[in-house]
């Protein structure tokens, strides 16, 4: 029941802003985001300790890519890959197409259902795997999209992005330049407003971020800018910049990961 919210504005200095929540059982180990793999020097993400893989990542080239269960597959199964190699995978891009068509092309009855995020500050991508084999890939419009474990914009399905899309396409975007992410933080750190599902664990089904009954809930959060090329030969390039929260937004700050 991950989260990320992705706005693409092609034309803007900063054309792709980046927000995620990882919703995960508290008990599984995990480490923030770094460099953790020495194989691959160029990827900084964080690590799930249980598989080795990630649920977010960035490479030097700036591309990111960010993996999200499916409704109802939380967890491991037997004769399965963890899909936590996939943002590896993708990482090992240079540019987010690249990488989507690369990872189009799996198999993925290898995996359980999975969404998968990959962005550069060019092109966005929305993928997912039902489960049937083929992984289907969809551009991201430029604009606001929310990416749960349903279907892209999915307000049908999921109270979680039917309540807080508008929410977040009304609310200022983030300002890297001037370090203000303050808006976006608040709607990471959101509670929801429904009451608790007594047949799902406690938790509120339009929350952002997620509590339960089960020691499921929201791990850590994320503010991620990927700034656009230069146009003058005078100006210097900007890097990308990550917010991490190292626990339950509402009560953990943010600090910029070392990219």
């Amino acid at each position: 029941m991950c989260t990320v919210i992705i706005l693409r504005r092609p034309d803007h200095e900063w054309p792709v802003i980046i927000g995620a929540n990882r919703d995960e059982m508290n008990n599984r180990p995990w480490q923030p985001p770094a460099r953790h793999w020495e194989d691959r020097p160029h990827v900084i993400a964080g690590l799930d300790e249980t598989a080795g893989g990630t649920w977010l990542g960035i490479n030097e080239d700036g591309v990111v890519a960010a993996v999200l269960n499916r409704f109802g597959t939380l967890g491991p199964a037997d004769g399965k890959r963890s899909r936590g190699e996939l943002p590896l995978e993708a990482l090992d891009h240079a540019d987010a197409i690249d990488a989507a068509q690369a990872l189009a092309e799996l198999d993925g009855t290898a995996y359980r259902p999975f969404n998968m995020v990959i962005a550069d500050n060019r092109d966005a991508y929305w993928l997912a795997n039902h489960g049937e084999g083929k992984i289907e890939i969809t551009d991201i419009p430029e604009g606001l999209s929310i990416v749960t474990a349903h279907d892209l914009n999915d307000t049908e399905n999921s109270a979680r992005t039917k309540r807080n899309l508008p929410r977040f396409i009304s609310a200022p975007a983030p300002n890297p330049e001037a370090d203000d992410w303050f808006a976006w933080q608040a709607l990471l750190a959101d509670t929801g407003t429904l009451p608790a599902d007594p047949d799902h664990h406690d938790i509120r089904a339009d929350a952002m971020l997620v509590r339960s009954n089960i020691g499921f809930e929201t791990l850590c959060s994320s503010v991620i800018g990927l700034p656009a090329i230069p146009t003058d030969k005078n100006e210097l390039p900007r890097r990308p910049v990550w917010l991490f929260s190292n626990g339950q937004p509402d009560e953990t700050p943010f600090h910029p990961v070392a990219l």
